[in-house]
């Protein structure tokens, strides 16, 4: 089975996070941050990734560490988890739809991260949740899993759909990318023969 604990302690977080890519899409998440525990959740249900994810963070000054190292520790506990990421499918996208909202997200888990990130809030909360929050989680998650990921918002007014809509679509797209193809199911899916960046 495909799985990782990471466990990643700083003077501004403590994060244990364990991870299984081949799960059910069950989640034990306590971050002491709502909104973001719903994310994850939603995040985790719609990868199908198992993920157990505890963090205890700085909240008495703001979000911002605790979202941004979920992210470190979670990029890393996928990354260690798909190995040399032999018998992926490697790309996937998906065009995700929530009320009157559209967001893309296209991937490759090609182990060399990158992120383009095209979203835009008509707010910058969502309660107490800086909605510039999203793009550093995305961006920590990215760089830690080795994913090149563009996620693009073209349609939303309403910032909670708009951050939800981003979640889903990347869940989606990861459940098809890191699938393993029953075609080349022994085989890194690349002519370099390498996916470690």
């Amino acid at each position: 089975m495909r799985t990782a604990t990471i466990s990643r302690k700083t003077t501004e977080t403590g994060i244990a996070c364990t991870v299984n890519l081949d799960g059910s899409g069950s989640f034990d998440i306590r971050t002491g941050v709502g909104f973001f525990d719903h994310m994850m959740e939603l995040f985790s249900r719609h990868s199908l990734i198992d993920i157990d994810l505890k963090a205890e963070g700085d909240l008495h000054i703001d979000f911002h560490h605790t979202v941004e190292d979920c992210g470190i520790a979670l990029g890393q506990a996928v990354s260690q988890a798909l190995g040399d990421r032999r018998g992926i499918r490697r790309y996937a996208s998906c065009d995700l739809v929530m009320d009157e909202t559209l967001t893309r997200v296209a991937i490759d888990v090609s182990g060399r991260p990158f992120l383009v990130f095209n979203c835009e809030y008509p707010r910058d909360k969502i309660g107490e949740f800086d909605t510039e929050l999203v793009r550093e989680w995305f961006q920590a998650f990215s760089m830690n899993s080795g994913i090149t990921l563009h996620l693009e918002n073209t349609v939303g007014g309403n910032a909670h759909h708009i951050a939800e809509s981003s979640f889903k679509a990347l869940a989606r797209a990861l459940r098809d990318a890191l699938e393993i193809d029953p075609r080349q199911k022994d085989r890194i899916p690349s002519t370099k023969g390498s996916l470690k960046g």
